[in-house]
């Protein structure tokens, strides 16, 4: 799967590609949790995109994800994980998580996320990559990673 993935970081031009994947995506998760405005999930991603780091991945030279991960003094936090919905089951999210984890492991820390309650799929998703409920939210389940990986494609500098 790594042979033809691709990460790079975003620029001003790749906002709008990362509101359509993250609307794609997650706009009916959010919407049974607390609901989508529009205008309120605009407004927060264009916040969020000016202040994290996000990357684009592309597969065979089409971008088809878009990731946010944050290096905090006791994790490595993935802030934004979202693939486009036709797209997904294809091992990309597998590849870059292994990927996160081995950045997790280089600098010697755990990766935390969060998944929303009301997301079965993500929840498994993580589980089957060693991923462990540490706690909760009204609304989000908390996670952190339970082993290292060893060996993984290059990371994400």
């Amino acid at each position: 799967m790594s042979d033809g993935l691709k990460l790079r970081k975003a620029h001003q031009g790749d906002n709008e590609f990362a509101y359509q994947v993250k609307r794609a995506a997650f706009k009916d998760y959010a919407e049974q949790a607390w609901g989508w405005d529009e205008d309120s999930q605009r407004v927060l991603h264009e916040r969020r995109f000016a202040e994290q780091d996000y990357r684009v991945i592309s597969l065979d030279g089409r971008d088809v994800r878009i990731i946010s991960v944050a290096v905090k003094p006791d994790c490595l936090f993935v802030n934004q994980l979202h693939v486009l919905p036709e797209r997904q089951g294809q091992g990309i999210g597998r590849t870059c998580m292994l990927m996160v984890i081995d950045e997790g492991s280089k600098l010697g820390l755990p990766v935390r996320l969060q998944v929303l309650k009301v997301n079965p799929r993500a929840l498994a998703f993580y589980e089957r990559l060693g991923f462990a409920i540490t706690g909760d939210t009204d609304t989000h389940f908390l996670m952190q990673s339970m082993r290292l990986h060893e060996s993984s494609p290059e990371g994400l500098d």
